[in-house]
């Protein structure tokens, strides 16, 4: 997965409360997005668009609607890359605290 997509899309606080919505329930229509959080439809489809290209929601045709649910895969690529992260900054910050008690 493209870790990059995932950041980008997740870096706006918009876009993380349509995903956090669409995670917290059935598939959403963009309509029914859009009553629960203080932003126009059409906001609502661009951001949409964006977590789509992302690949963090899939849609599905429903008759005349189109439903979004959420796709948790990206996720854990994006998850796995910063435990990655993180372990590293832990060996760096256990290697600093040695050398700061005198064991290094």
């Amino acid at each position: 997965m493209d870790e990059q997509a995932v950041f980008a899309a997740l870096a706006d606080p918009t876009r993380r409360a349509v995903l956090r919505s669409i995670a917290a329930g059935e598939a959403s229509t963009a309509t029914e997005l859009a009553e629960r959080l203080p932003v126009s439809r059409q906001a609502v489809g661009k951001h949409l668009a964006q977590l789509q290209r992302a690949r963090l929601v899939d849609s599905r045709r429903d008759g005349r609607e189109t439903r979004f649910q959420a796709t948790p895969a990206p996720l854990e690529g994006a998850m796995a890359w910063m435990t990655a992260v993180g372990e590293q900054w832990d060996d760096r910050l256990a290697a600093l605290g040695k050398a700061v008690d005198g064991g290094y």
